[in-house]
């Protein structure tokens, strides 16, 4: 009988690679078309209207009803034409994805005729059924109310002739229920205190900019396959599979020719983001097999966040098309790269200046070495914040595997930025300086662009690493939604800012020079801030012993750290940044444990089931088989020849059945803590539970599976198999 293994890969087989057929325009013609951008609302509203959606987005000033109504109407009138017949408030609910409910335009008059309706009241707020979204314990099942609140900072789009209007959205009584709300707030808190720290260097400096550069990396997988195997289609991750004989062990697919299936799809997917506005710039092979990436320019933090939470629904639907699915899962698959998301992160001012990238003159390297130190502090002082805004159920498992930065937040400079850290603290925190090493400080600081421009070391083991220009924070999981690490960051080095400016100008008032006044606070950031500084490699033992010694946490439990954003540091640090409230933390700090508990419950049924339901019984049937062949073998040869031939069969009998008793027992055993679990209820308790009690069957179960698919015949294994999955194309 022909298995669904068998028939999956058929499919695969017979299928013919698809070439997309590109837009008969250039690029530059039809990019953005999709989106109510500036040109757009120049076009469709009143110089009144564009004007206060100007005031709304740079200034955050509230739009007035009238203009509200007018903004809806050239909106309405724009999506009309551009093919639209609904429209949404598309929001970030706490579930790391995106939501939406559509309404169509038409609105009955009577006569049974019907116009095309959309008010500012529309636009501006509506009350989606609540219910049913996480809140952690924020509000009830039965007060469903909930409101989705317009945000202008980032333009209206088209998909599927849908109009998408980017919210918030909050609860009845006001709390955030999103991830885009306190992001919204961090990146506001960041622009105060970093402004106010320019007005040291620029006063034309009026607002300062977040930035965001996310490299989005996934696998790809033909449907057939992933139909064939349940724990993708239920975990997105594979809970068994013996390793490939080759996997990536010969470094041949990074930057390797990108197959035409593959670059068919890659090409769907650039042409539709090119149309929502999104700036994909770099697609190509990632380390593992079948595992790629695509990249944007840098855009405003906010608008980055929706355009990657965008991409990541037209991946999920355009590979459909290609008959393929598309893997965000952080591992899933073992013994090779899991899939992260790597974070860019910068600051800019709008008179245009890279706040973290060197100039030419001595007064903007010392404005860089400002930030770049501020930074560093707001690292060090929330390093176990940073972690807990990464962490997750899947990340868990990449996290310090292959290639991938370990659970153990740390920076890495470059030795000659930190070499000119290092000078700085020994020279201004010693005797008081002469004129002549003040002279020659300042000079070294002129220097910096030099010294960046030949400092071309990386540290790809480094969770947190300055790149010239910028922060990568690689810890990032690659189903995430980008905004919690962001809030987070943002949030922390706006505490920062507000700390350092508070010092500088403490030391102004008692006489200090301004300049030497924010030297010799840096001076104490950057020795303070040492420990969170590594240059070395971050897998090393050595590391992880020395990193405690620091006082860095090296806690990698999800459960621990997920407790953090209730922690008194966390409530101070986003209650003086306006960010959250002590109430909303409790909630998120719920929700993330409930998440965590429930994918491992999940994972935990599905792995039973498969292990009972499709692999125990093969192995029984294999089994039997060798069994009648034994039988057989007996009736044939004499008993001295029987036991020079069967013994190696007999052998394997008894193998066979020492994994099929374990993994039963062992179902079993798991089953049983899985139900201890359930009854706990405290949620933390039950996480705890979760993790030391249910998760550990895991590895085990697996062990004599993947044992037992190295010895059962090939024509009856069930599922695909690790080759055929990550190598097919």
């Amino acid at each position: 009988m022909e298995t669904l293994r068998q028939k999956a890969l058929e499919q695969v087989f017979s299928r013919k690679p698809e070439i997309a057929t590109p837009p008969a325009a250039k690029t530059s013609e039809y990019f953005g078309m999709y989106v109510f951008d500036k040109p757009k609302m120049m076009k469709y509203l009143s110089k009144e209207a564009y004007h206060a959606v100007e005031l709304a987005i740079e200034k955050g000033v509230r739009i007035e009803r009238r203009l509200a109504d007018q903004v809806a109407a050239g909106m309405k009138a724009w999506a009309l034409e551009m093919g639209a017949t609904h429209y949404t408030h598309w929001f970030h609910p706490l579930t790391e994805g995106t939501a939406e409910k559509h309404d169509a335009f038409m609105e009955p008059i009577g006569n049974g005729e019907v116009i095309e309706e959309f008010t500012g009241k529309l636009l501006v707020q509506q009350e989606p059924d609540a219910s049913s979204f996480p809140s952690g314990g924020i509000r009830s099942t039965f007060e469903a109310r909930g409101y989705t609140a317009w945000d202008p900072s980032s333009p209206a789009f088209i998909l599927d002739r849908t109009l998408c209007i980017p919210t918030i959205f909050l609860s009845y009584t006001g709390e955030m229920l999103d991830n885009k709300a306190p992001l919204l707030k961090a990146l506001h808190a960041v622009d105060q205190a970093a402004t106010a720290v320019c007005q040291y260097f620029d006063k034309n400096v009026q607002k300062v900019f977040s930035y965001l550069g996310w490299e989005q990396e996934y696998f790809l997988i033909d449907e057939a396959l992933y139909w064939a195997r349940p724990d993708l289609v239920l975990t997105e991750r594979t809970l068994m599979g013996h390793e490939s004989a080759k996997n990536q062990q010969l470094e041949d697919q990074y930057f390797g020719s990108i197959p035409e299936r593959v670059k068919a799809f890659m090409q769907e997917l650039e042409y539709e983001a090119w149309k929502l506005g999104i700036p994909a710039k770099t697609r190509h092979n990632e380390v593992a097999p079948n595992q790629f990436e695509v990249a944007p320019v840098h855009e405003e933090c906010n608008l980055a966040v929706d355009h990657n939470l965008l991409i990541m629904e037209l991946m999920r639907r355009i590979a459909r098309k290609h008959h393929f699915r598309v893997l965000l899962h952080e591992k899933p698959f073992k013994g090779v790269n899991g899939s992260g998301k790597h974070n860019n992160w910068s600051l800019g001012t709008d008179t245009g200046v890279n706040l973290l990238a060197p100039t030419k003159t001595p007064k903007g390297n010392l404005q860089f070495l400002t930030f770049v130190v501020n930074v560093l502090k707001a690292v060090h002082n929330n390093d176990d914040l940073l972690k807990a805004s990464i962490v997750s159920a899947g990340n868990a498992h990449r996290l310090g595997a292959n290639e991938a930065p370990p659970a153990i937040i740390s920076v890495f400079l470059g030795n000659q930025v930190s070499r000119m850290l290092d000078e700085i603290e020994e020279k201004v925190t010693g005797a008081k300086m002469t004129a002549e090493e003040k002279t020659a400080l300042k000079l070294d600081i002129g220097r910096i662009p030099e010294i960046l421009l030949d400092n071309t070391d990386r540290n790809r083991t480094s969770p947190f690493a300055f790149t010239g220009n910028r922060f990568e924070y690689r810890a990032v999981g690659s189903s995430a939604n980008c905004a919690s690490a962001m809030t987070v960051l943002n949030s922390a080095v706006a505490q920062q800012l507000t700390i350092f400016k508070k010092d500088v100008d403490a030391l102004i008032k008692k006489g200090v020079k301004k300049d030497e006044a924010i030297l010799q606070v840096l001076a104490r950031y950057i020795k303070e801030s040492k420990p969170i500084r590594f240059e070395g490699n971050n897998y090393s033992e050595e590391w992880k012993k020395e990193a405690k010694k620091r006082g860095l946490n090296v806690d990698g439990t999800v459960h621990v750290l997920n407790r953090l954003w209730t922690s008194p540091k966390a409530v101070k640090l986003f209650e003086e940044t306006k960010v959250f409230n002590h109430k909303e933390l409790e909630a998120r700090a719920e929700i993330r444990q409930e998440i965590y508990m429930k994918k491992i419950q999940i994972e935990s049924r599905v792995l039973g089931d498969l292990a009972m339901n499709h692999i125990v019984p093969v192995a029984i049937d294999y089994q039997t088989s060798l069994l009648e062949n034994i039988k057989a073998m007996k009736e044939i040869f004499s008993e001295k020849e029987f036991q020079e031939l069967a013994s190696a069969r007999i052998e394997l009998v008894k193998e066979i059945n020492q994994h099929i008793s374990t993994i039963k027992a062992k179902v079993n055993d798991m089953i049983e803590a899985r139900k201890v679990a359930n009854k706990l209820e405290d949620i933390n308790d039950r996480a705890k539970s979760y993790h030391e009690n249910v998760e550990p069957f895991f590895e085990e179960i697996r062990y004599h599976i993947d044992k037992l698919e190295l010895i059962v015949d090939d024509n009856k294994w069930p599922l695909p198999k690790y080759r055929e999955l990550l190598f097919i194309r």
